[in-house]
């Protein structure tokens, strides 16, 4: 026990990234000292050439952009701040100063659309690096963040790209300008004085938050010392076994003010957790894909909480499914069974070890479905499953498994291209999704369950769920993977009332609607899990407000959102790993971490 606990306090040190959040390395200030430099610099920093409003930032996943960086100091910080809000490809503009130039760096660019140039007195000065931003804002967007003093504002006078340019020159005005260029941070001021006959007294332009800041605790109104029970709480969680690692997040007031990693993807201690880890969320899924596009296509009006299965799925109409409302499926009200069955019922005939046009649907390695057999095998059980307890609480998977049935005969488009598509990309979430292995490699990936008994394999990269796996790990209930950097993102958008990066991706009414309890028989919403009434419960937590609303997740997950503190706490972990065990549960891991946040909140500076 004892060298667990050193294996983990070991680990809190190596994960305390920018103030738990941000950057690969530590703040240059902390506490009130950051938050004191923040809004020196935001009184330093001015905006010019947004004429067309390209900050901040839109269209994210119509955007590849790279970052060039000469010889700033500040540019790793920087960097690391940009790739926060979406994938930016960094690159040394130093390389191109020497044998290779930076005629060689506008062709390595070529399929960049925005390229985003930081410059400082230094570089200012240097011809070249003006004629290569000169040459590229012709044909496509560029931004110049400059961190330097008013001289080198002459030097871009003939620069028509926006330029965010801050007087002040730290650490802090690198992190502010990376998160203005996205909307992370407000540009509240205009030039105080003339620097040239473009750039004169009062010009300027401003912008709005739009997006996610990082930041401090203090920047929120927390004490950062307020918050280390939860790493208490965390070191707990895994020297007592209950998960090996995880990943905490929490942004309040529209601000991640705590990003940590802890422990190991294993008990075997070989990789250390990271704050971009992608995590199998289990039954996350459920809010996180299929009730937000439910929401979607509501707002659309294609989607009507009151009509029927019958009404959507015709294969229904000769069930005892055909008269369940939407409305009913989402409450989880409809009497529908838990779950069907899965490998228990699989015949050898219907898989095999390797993929052809017989066997396309991968379940893991060296283990194929048959072609269909969702359609032949488990829509007809679930279409056959017993109705008994219609108007009751009987939380239910199938119930999700149909509405997402739903959601893809009305789109004609799979569920987990509609959501990639519509939300996940747009949004700027760069690792959610299904299917986690056609994109990353299976050590950004947590492992979750050694399974001895089914898929007789260490199931790493593919669901976890048995239902969602030989449904080819994209279903209604399972499938989906994110970092807690992704799900923030997307319920800070739910927080924000359907808005996130200027864009309204659901309705404000619609968010009201379908996240307040809309039972009479249970605490449900439409889709989403809220506060408990009965306070001995103390669910999702003892200090959780009237107003909370989220989902937990069977591998060890959470996300809950608090409107009332304007909270947004998520917890990741692979708790299921090596074997299915209740510790987490038993010693209330993710509902003490929170609490831990609301009494920081409390207790204030």
């Amino acid at each position: 026990m004892r060298k667990n606990r050193r294996n983990v306090c070991l680990l809190l040190l190596s994960g305390f990234v920018l103030f738990n959040s941000a950057c690969a390395q530590n703040p240059p200030l902390t506490g009130k000292a950051y938050v004191k430099e923040e809004l020196s610099v935001a009184q330093a920093t001015v905006l010019l050439n947004n004429d067309k409003n390209l900050i901040p930032l839109q269209n994210l996943d119509n955007n590849k952009i790279a970052s060039i960086r000469f010889s700033g100091i500040y540019g790793a910080g920087f960097d690391s701040l940009l790739n926060k809000y979406t994938r930016v490809d960094l690159i040394n503009g130093l390389d191109y100063l020497s044998v290779k130039t930076l005629d060689n760096l506008s062709q390595d660019t070529k399929f960049y659309n925005t390229l985003i140039v930081q410059l400082s007195d230094a570089e200012v000065n240097n011809p070249q690096i003006i004629a290569f931003i000169n040459d590229n804002q012709k044909i496509k967007n560029v931004i110049v963040s400059l961190i330097g003093n008013g001289n080198s504002l002459k030097k871009l006078n003939n620069i028509s790209s926006p330029i965010v340019w801050s007087a002040r020159v730290s650490q802090v005005a690198a992190y502010f300008g990376a998160q203005a260029i996205f909307g992370g941070v407000a540009i509240t001021q205009r030039l105080t004085q003339t620097y040239t006959p473009k750039y004169i007294a009062h010009s300027g332009f401003l912008t709005a938050k739009t997006r996610l800041q990082y930041t401090v605790p203090e920047d929120a109104g927390i004490n950062a010392d307020n918050l280390k029970a939860i790493d208490d709480i965390a070191s707990e969680a895994i020297s007592s076994r209950a998960t090996p690692g995880c990943v905490v997040l929490v942004a309040k007031d529209g601000k991640v003010i705590f990003n940590k990693a802890y422990g190991y993807h294993t008990y075997e201690n070989a990789i250390p957790e990271r704050i971009t880890d992608i995590f199998d969320v289990a039954s996350m899924t459920k809010i996180s894909a299929t009730t937000m596009e439910a929401m979607q296509l509501y707002d659309a009006g294609k989607l009507n909480l009151d009509s029927t299965l019958g009404t959507y799925l015709p294969i229904t109409r000769n069930t005892n499914k055909k008269t369940l409302t939407v409305r009913e499926i989402l409450l989880h009200q409809a009497g529908l069974i838990p779950d069907i069955q899965t490998f228990e019922v699989v015949k050898p005939t219907d898989h095999s070890t390797d993929s052809s046009a017989a066997f396309p649907t991968k379940v893991n390695d060296n283990y194929y479905l048959r072609k269909n057999y969702f359609d032949d095998v488990m829509l007809p059980a679930a279409l056959r499953s017993a109705v008994k307890t219609r108007g009751q609480y009987v939380y239910s998977d199938v119930s999700m498994i149909f509405m997402q049935q739903i959601a893809e005969t009305i789109t004609a488009t799979p569920l987990n291209k509609y959501v990639q598509d519509k939300l996940y990309n747009p949004l700027g979430m760069q690792t959610a999704g299904f299917l986690p292995l056609y994109r990353f490699p299976a050590d950004r990936i947590p492992p979750t369950e050694d399974d001895k008994k089914d898929r007789k394999t260490l199931i790493d990269g593919y669901v976890h769920d048995p239902t969602a796996a030989l449904m080819g790990g994209v279903a209604g209930h399972a499938g989906l993977f994110a970092s807690a950097n992704d799900i923030a993102i997307l319920y800070q958008m739910t927080l924000n009332r359907g808005t996130y990066g200027g864009v309204q991706y659901i309705k404000p009414e619609t968010v009201d609607l379908w996240t307040s309890k809309q039972s009479a028989v249970s605490r449900r919403g439409l889709g989403f899990d809220r506060w408990d009434p009965i306070a001995d419960r103390h669910y999702p937590s003892k200090l959780a407000s009237d107003l909370s609303y989220g989902h937990t997740g069977f591998t060890g997950t959470c996300v809950w959102v608090d409107p009332k503190y304007n909270l947004v706490y998520v917890f990741l972990s692979n708790r299921v790993h090596p074997n299915v065990g209740n510790k987490l549960g038993s010693l209330n891991i993710r509902p003490r971490i929170q609490d831990a946040v609301y009494e920081a909140i409390q207790k204030g500076m």
